[in-house]
């Protein structure tokens, strides 16, 4: 083994244990929502930026504010309404007077000129806002009047929404849906964890998260992962499951060609190579596997791709079309 993998593998090594740290510091404030926390911090690892879906009172906010805090990162919120303007995200200049009357331009900045921005019920806003944090998304930068001005670094966007079903909110444009690399649903706990919950958080005193890590060890973090070998069979798998479901490709499974309009992109087979890598350090493994693919590609792909009129009116569910593809790409892979 040369001397640079053998680094690389200590490195791996102190940054899982890291991670759990941090993992048992955000679940003092978040109980039982274990799978929801690991996408999120493999959102994070990956430099990315995530959807969390959910009706409203699933700790969607409190998850965020309790990663800002463990992650080291400076965090603001922004609450989406249907009369927010992109000034209102971005910042704008304003005409001040100095004392001796001479006139100048001043920028404010936007809540955005941070490193964790909390989207709080991003579907609640017009198009024309939402689309305000494109550039900021993909360039981690943003233009005002003309002028070019760069995000903090690291920059990363989590946004809450309510399922589109809900009175009041606005389908995200499919080209903002792409640009987030994990969509995360929140849904209801079970039994156990909302009693524990409702212990935990109806008393005089409430768990404190604490930080574990820094805005520097985090961007290092990120480049650790990027690091991270991918074996070719799995690669190839990463490329044949996000080939399949693309209705007009011949590698198309037939549910897809049947009831898909659109799929994936190239982005999605990115957005699966890192999430697989990241998801694999956050549980203590040196290269990604099969079946972390196979348990990223529901985050991965579920806002990538859209069902058509016919099979949502004969209530096809996208979950269960993504799961044949993976199915059946496992199994070509093994027959491989």
């Amino acid at each position: 083994m040369t001397g640079s993998n053998e680094d690389l593998v200590s490195d791996i090594a102190a940054l899982a244990e890291r991670l759990a740290q941090a993992r048992a510091s955000i679940a003092r404030r978040i109980i039982g929502q274990d799978r929801v926390v690991d996408l999120a911090l493999t959102t994070l690892l990956s430099g990315g930026h995530g959807l969390l879906v959910g009706v409203p009172g699933l700790a969607k906010t409190r998850l965020v504010e309790t990663l800002g805090t463990v992650m080291g990162l400076s965090t603001n919120r922004v609450q989406f309404t249907p009369d927010l303007m992109p000034g209102d995200i971005l910042g704008s200049e304003v005409l001040e007077t100095a004392a001796d009357g001479s006139r100048a331009f001043r920028f404010i900045e936007g809540p955005v000129f941070c490193q964790l921005l909390m989207a709080d019920e991003i579907n609640r806003a017009s198009p024309r806002t939402q689309s305000a944090l494109l550039q900021a998304m993909q360039e981690h930068q943003v233009t005002i009047a003309g002028q070019e001005r760069p995000l903090a670094a690291p920059f990363h966007v989590l946004a809450t929404q309510n399922p589109i079903e809900q009175e009041g909110t606005y389908p995200l444009p499919e080209a903002q849906l792409d640009r987030f690399l994990l969509q995360i649903d929140v849904d209801y706990p079970d039994r156990e964890t909302e009693r524990e919950i409702l212990l935990a958080t109806t008393g005089a005193t409430e768990a404190e998260a604490s930080p574990v890590f820094s805005a520097e060890e985090l961007i290092r973090a990120q480049q650790i992962v990027r690091r991270m070998p991918v074996g070719d069979s799995v690669v190839d798998l990463i490329l044949d499951l996000v080939r399949s479901g693309r209705p007009e490709n011949d590698e198309a499974t037939p549910d897809v060609r049947e009831h898909v309009s659109w799929g994936p992109g190239p982005r999605a087979a990115q957005a699966l190579m890192l999430a697989a890598r990241a998801w694999a350090l956050l549980h203590g493994r040196l290269a990604p596997s099969a079946d972390d693919v196979a348990t990223l590609a529901r985050p991965v792909l579920a806002h990538r791709m859209a069902l058509g009129f016919a099979a949502r009116a004969q209530g096809v569910r996208l979950e269960d079309v993504i799961d044949g593809m993976v199915a059946r790409t496992l199994r070509l892979g093994e027959a491989a």
